[in-house]
């Protein structure tokens, strides 16, 4: 039996949440040239709350931009309207909205999962059959773990686990930090958004950022593999 280590984990990639989504013209207007800057490989949709009808129509005036750019289109919450606007999945917070919601996802699109406190909750969405687990979101009164806590997780994770991680990145420094911890994607929002330079100068910034932390890591790593402590 060879002793052959796996091989190197590819890149991680951008995964840009957007604003609260009321009218979604601008963003439609403003996604094409946003998506070409940058290896953004999913788009997460926070829609504000209304009827399902409009809800609906956001999504899929949302979906052409998104899927034309080769970027998958997912749902914050809202599994029930995923297939019904043409979006690719849905993000669900805790365990228990992934088994409601997983029937109705599984197997053709998408079903990530966030709000996972413990390592015995993320390992246990990993057998639900969560496609991707989030660390370091905020929780409902916005606070976080520390960006050493949420590093250590997704070292953890990445080591042991097939499924993807995804780090929920609140600065460009983070997100640096995230990429060199083993995350497989980069979540990035309210800062992009909010730079001065616009998004697109922010967003051709992390991309650069967190290809180079990966690059760093991985040329420091024992050609063995990771030294275990």
């Amino acid at each position: 039996m060879s002793n052959k280590s796996p091989p190197p984990r590819p890149a991680p990639r951008l995964y840009l949440a957007t604003p609260v989504v009321d009218d979604p013209a601008a963003l439609v207007a403003e996604l094409p040239d946003l998506l070409a800057s940058a290896d953004v490989a999913a788009v997460l949709v926070r829609l504000k709350e209304t009827d399902q009808r409009t809800m609906i129509s956001r999504i899929k005036a949302l979906a052409a931009p998104v899927q034309k750019a080769g970027a998958a289109l997912l749902i914050d919450g809202h599994a029930e309207l995923v297939a019904r606007g043409g979006a690719d999945g849905a993000h669900l917070s805790g365990l228990a909205a992934l088994e409601e919601a997983a029937p109705s996802l599984k197997p053709d699109r998408i079903a990530g999962v966030g709000g996972l406190e413990t390592r015995h909750d993320s390992m246990s969405a990993g057998e639900m059959g969560a496609d991707y687990v989030l660390f370091g979101e905020p929780d409902e009164k916005g606070e976080r773990p520390s960006s050493q806590a949420i590093a250590e997780r997704l070292d953890w994770w990445a080591e042991l686990f097939e499924p993807p991680c995804v780090g929920f990145a609140t600065s460009l420094e983070e997100a640096h930090e995230f990429a060199a911890s083993g995350a497989d994607f980069v979540l990035v929002g309210e800062f992009v958004w909010s730079d001065p330079r616009g998004p697109k100068a922010a967003l051709i910034e992390v991309d650069a950022t967190i290809k180079k932390a990966h690059a760093i890591a991985l040329a420091g790593q024992d050609p063995a593999g990771r030294e275990h402590g």
